[in-house]
């Protein structure tokens, strides 16, 4: 009777200790992205006023967009290391601003790879089910204990070429060049099976440079600062005994 009382007691320890571990047969994710990018330097601008990181500037006209890559790898549950790898247009125009008149306008292509941390700041529950682990497909029966929101900071960098029209060119710009950028934000996961998330991710950057759109005036007093909008898409690989990721069934 009391080596009956003895394994369930160790049973019931042993399933939550599990099941808490789950989420490390699974440590590696790559994920793809894409949306919209918004941009804001000192071609165009409607604000002649305080403007907090650009979004009084936000505008149809200074939209483009961008697409990216990443790996990460989790380095607690609520922790990953991440690295991103991202292509960007962005466009600037003075046509429907406040400096109508300089009729500038450029097109900048741009690479940018960096290295961030997340942290979650409300982990899913449904990851920590030995039954939801053991499942193909399907969308989860209960939808909020399927979401994650997180946080991300890092460091990068961002190699752009800039395309100018001839107003822009006449006036003397600079072509291209590489720079520092630090990106932050914040984004959201819906854990739709054991080997699928979905997301949305809004991230800014700082650049350490005032010439993402080629020029930069007089009256400028901060470096451009660039926005992506995203849709994500992760897929989670299997944690080999070796820590690697591991392809395949």
């Amino acid at each position: 009777m009391k080596r009956s009382i003895l394994i369930i007691l160790i049973f019931l320890m042993a399933v939550p200790l599990s099941h808490s571990q789950l989420w490390k047969m699974r440590r590696w994710e790559a994920s793809a992205g894409a949306g919209p990018t918004f941009f804001f330097g000192d071609i165009g601008g409607f604000s002649q006023t305080k403007n907090i990181l650009g979004f009084r500037d936000l505008t149809y006209l200074q939209t483009r967009f961008n697409i990216n890559g990443n790996i990460k790898y989790r380095i607690t549950r609520n922790i990953n290391a991440r690295v991103s790898m991202s292509y960007a247009l962005f466009h600037a125009t003075d046509e429907r601003g406040s400096n109508e008149t300089r009729i500038l306008e450029s097109t900048t292509s741009a690479f940018e790879p960096a290295i961030l941390g997340e942290y979650y700041f409300v982990k899913n529950y449904a990851e920590n089910s030995y039954l939801f682990l053991r499942r193909k497909s399907g969308f989860m029966r209960h939808f909020f204990n399927s979401l994650d929101f997180y946080a991300f900071t890092g460091i990068g960098a961002i190699s752009y070429s800039v395309q100018p029209n001839e107003a822009l060119l006449e006036r003397g710009m600079r072509t291209g060049g590489f720079a520092a950028a630090i990106p932050a934000g914040i984004g959201g996961t819906l854990i739709f099976s054991p080997d699928l998330n979905f997301g949305l991710e809004l991230g800014g950057r700082y650049a350490f440079t005032d010439y993402l759109d080629g020029y930069t005036s007089q009256f400028s007093k901060a470096n451009d600062v660039y926005y992506f909008l995203n849709l994500t898409v992760t897929y989670k690989l299997r944690t080999g005994p070796n820590g690697l990721p591991r392809f395949g069934r």
